[in-house]
């Protein structure tokens, strides 16, 4: 596998997937009983935006370096982002760290709360252990996440939220093997709370992966979606979305707001754009309290 998450720290696409996290944690610690943290995917979680391995930040000055530098943000989960990247450099002392989605949810984790992130790549593994190294609730473990779910779920808290960000090297079997996840730990725990990340880069091939999204998870899920770039350029990246099964109650209301001030804040090129609809919908849960 040739993937490196550094590459792409901190670029909007990065920005999008950490407030989206962010927001999810902060929506399932309205109950005072704790949950189980997943991280399939995970990376070394935490980058180095000066240096060589994230091209000295040049991705994160589209994303993450406007977020930050921004006077004011209105939304509350656009500020506790902010918040938890300027914690991270003022524990590491270094201005221009970064933190992946591993890092963010150790910090926000409570007593009773607990996490497992896991790193197919041994030297990334390294890294994450050295990351997460002051964090007692959560642990790190080297080894493909999917082939691991099974042995930790249902957990004895009985609520979840799963974190999937495959690279997406082979488009159609990453999505393949993530949805394959998603069914598979809502069998297990039916109301774990599930974020799927997807590129986005073509329409045809986009509205092929969520009519089978649909098709193959009946559980209620929203789509959330941004685009800095024109839905049919070639760019390479046009776009973040994620999918989240059993979304925590009214979580679309908020997502509206904020989608809509960090695209405001993202949309440099005028091609913008962003959506918060249902693929399934269904009322009256409030799964990220269940």
């Amino acid at each position: 596998m040739k993937y490196r998450h550094s590459f792409h720290a901190g670029n909007f696409a990065d920005v999008h997937k950490h407030v989206t996290l962010v927001a999810l944690l902060s929506a399932m610690q309205r109950k005072d009983k704790g949950f189980l943290h997943l991280d399939t995917h995970a990376g070394p979680g935490r980058y180095d935006l000066a240096g060589p391995d994230t091209h000295h930040g040049a991705e994160a000055r589209y994303g993450a370096t406007l977020v930050l530098q921004a006077p004011a943000v209105q939304a509350e989960e656009l500020q506790q982002y902010r918040d938890a990247v300027h914690h991270m450099r003022r524990a590491f002392d270094s201005p221009q760290l970064y933190p992946g989605s591993p890092w963010l949810a150790a910090h926000r984790l409570r007593p009773q709360d607990r996490g497992v992130c896991w790193e197919l790549l041994p030297a990334e593994c390294r890294a994450l252990e050295r990351t997460l190294g002051g964090f007692r609730r959560v642990r790190s473990e080297c080894g493909d996440g999917y082939q691991q779910l099974a042995a930790v779920l249902p957990p004895r808290e009985r609520r979840c939220l799963l974190l999937i960000d495959p690279p997406y090297e082979n488009a159609i079997a990453d999505f393949d093997a993530a949805l394959a996840a998603v069914a598979s730990s809502l069998q297990r725990l039916s109301n774990c709370v599930v974020a799927l990340w997807y590129p986005i880069k073509d329409d045809r091939t986009l509205t092929t992966w969520l009519s089978r999204a649909q098709r193959a998870v009946a559980a209620p899920t929203l789509d959330l979606q941004l685009w800095i770039h024109a839905r049919d350029s070639r760019v390479g990246l046009n776009g973040s979305g994620l999918l989240l099964f059993n979304p925590p109650y009214q979580f679309d209301e908020r997502a509206t707001v904020w989608q809509a001030e960090l695209l405001e804040l993202l949309n440099k090129t005028a091609h913008g754009g962003n959506a918060v609809r249902w693929l399934n919908a269904e009322a009256g849960l409030d799964h990220a309290s269940a």
